[in-house]
């Protein structure tokens, strides 16, 4: 990552949506980047938008990550815990290397809010296929 957070008040409207790097979740899904930090210990923030049953691979971040759902129904799970189940309102905290995976339940589309330090570069790191949802 390059961009940095930006040094003033900027105000970004919706429809900047793309769509998902391949691999790293079950089907493509719609991403809009609300901030971009690069550096050491600057935030990144997206808007990301699941297609029902569409769920991300296991993966970590480096500095942790916030989740706080916008709509519809969603699923997460660390490494070590339960599926739990997520709705609008909902505010989900991952630690820093902590592994879990989330995405939209069978039934439901999915639209959150993530929020996520960089550290040497990077923010996220993908991990393999969730291979049971149990």
């Amino acid at each position: 990552m390059s961009a940095s957070n930006p040094k003033v008040m900027t105000v970004r409207r919706p429809g900047a949506a793309v769509r998902s790097p391949d691999g790293v979740a079950t089907a493509p899904f719609w991403v809009e980047m609300l901030l971009e930090g690069g550096a050491d210990g600057e935030n990144t923030a997206m808007r990301a938008t699941l297609d029902p049953g569409t769920i991300t691979r296991w993966h970590t971040h480096p500095k942790g990550q916030l989740l706080y759902v916008l709509s519809g129904h969603g699923l997460a799970q660390n490494e070590a815990g339960s599926i739990e189940e997520l709705r609008a309102g909902d505010a989900v905290w991952f630690a820093p290397g902590e592994r879990h995976w989330h995405g939209a339940a069978d039934d439901s589309p999915f639209s959150y809010i993530s929020i996520q330090a960089a550290e040497n570069g990077s923010i996220v790191e993908w991990l393999h296929q969730v291979e049971t949802r149990s």
